[in-house]
């Protein structure tokens, strides 16, 4: 064969070479995306119409996740805001809608003092997103119904479910570093959150029911996550 055409074939298996490494990173990227994300990435997904614009925001949470100063809470602080938990829980016997407005606010205390920005739902999502990502629709659901509640419209049992969702974050939150976060993110929403806690929880959860079932006939629970996280589905009651 002439020159010419050795050339051309080296130019084609060249570009052959190069569209299949190209296809092969952007399938590793998304593969990564989609484990360290979990059910964010679909949200995002879905929201921004396109894998590659999905992806490209997701990279954008990841580079500004690294700007953070993330550190770990000091053994003694995690237990302090355990109890405080106890008592917001408790709390909830008689006041339900100021229990899950604590609880809120309980949580995003302690994203301050993990490092988190604490200004802005989608901002703080955003940034939670990163290593909490299979533990935000929980969060999300306590948000939407912390709304309900703001105008008088939740139930006492979707109160509850609100408690529960916000529980699964603010134990993941009070976590270590690297223990239910993105890499152990399908193990965290099947474990019982409760396990960590103190066992006086037990009776203020049973009291919990009893309100709840004074106030209003239990739906079944929602589904997707809260549904399938039968340990938080617990926390009220255990």
């Amino acid at each position: 064969m002439s020159t010419a055409i050795w050339v051309v074939v080296a130019l084609v298996v060249v570009a052959v070479l190069a569209a299949a490494g190209y296809l092969a990173t952007t399938r590793s990227r998304t593969a990564r995306l989609r484990r360290r994300f979990g059910p964010e990435y679909d949200r995002v997904l879905e929201r921004e119409g396109g894998r590659a614009a999905a992806e490209r925001e997701l990279r954008s949470r990841e580079q500004r996740h690294q700007e953070l100063e993330l550190r770990d809470l000091d053994p003694r602080r995690r237990e302090e805001y355990r109890e405080q938990w106890v008592r917001v829980q408790e709390r909830f016997v008689d006041a339900p809608e100021a229990a899950v407005e604590q609880a809120d606010q309980l949580v995003t205390v302690v994203m301050g003092e993990r490092g988190y920005p604490t200004h802005g739902f989608e901002e703080k999502v955003a940034h939670l997103s990163v290593e909490h990502g299979r533990t935000l629709d929980h969060y999300r659901r306590a948000h939407t119904i912390s709304g309900k509640a703001a105008t008088k419209e939740a139930s006492t049992e979707d109160l509850r479910q609100a408690m529960v969702h916000y529980r699964a974050l603010f134990e993941e939150l009070l976590a270590p570093h690297g223990e239910g976060h993105h890499g152990k993110g399908e193990e965290h929403t099947t474990r019982n959150p409760a396990k960590h806690a103190p066992h006086a929880e037990q009776h203020t959860a049973e009291r919990t029911d009893e309100h709840a079932g004074k106030h209003a006939a239990a739906p079944a629970a929602p589904a997707g996550p809260a549904a399938g996280h039968r340990g938080d589905d617990r926390t009220m009651r255990s």
